[in-house]
């Protein structure tokens, strides 16, 4: 049964996002401003704002990006991201190393240029 219960657990973390089936998404966008009007920022690590929207993109939450600045910033905000629940994150760009974290962390990640409100309205479209 250990070995069973084991096999199961290890499956379950290999697999990004599986552990997440079912949850209702939580879209993350790194922005310039804390506005909706505001323009998607280019880096996530760099990002001066981030804003949190549910599934339904109702704004839940708009902060200062606490991984700004940080030593390995774009690993930092990652880690930051995963730790709020985040199923979806948007940014102007990615660098490829980025992109391998976020993956692993279970997070889909969306380019986009534009204001915050249009990368939301595209996320929900899409999905």
């Amino acid at each position: 049964m250990k070995k069973v219960i084991s096999v199961v657990l290890a499956v379950l973390f290999m697999v990004p996002g599986l552990v997440f089936a079912g949850q209702k998404e939580k879209i993350a966008v790194v922005a310039e401003g804390k506005a909706l009007e505001a323009k998607v920022s280019g880096q996530p690590g760099l990002s001066p704002f981030i804003l949190f929207f549910d599934e339904k993109g109702k704004l839940i939450e708009a902060i200062a990006n606490p991984a700004k600045g940080a030593p390995s910033a774009g690993i930092a905000v990652t880690d930051f991201l995963a730790s709020k629940g985040v199923t979806i994150a948007v940014a102007g760009e990615y660098g490829p190393q980025i992109i391998d974290v976020i993956k692993n962390k279970g997070i889909k990640a969306v380019t986009f240029k534009g204001s915050v409100d249009e990368a939301v309205k595209k996320v929900l479209k899409s999905n």
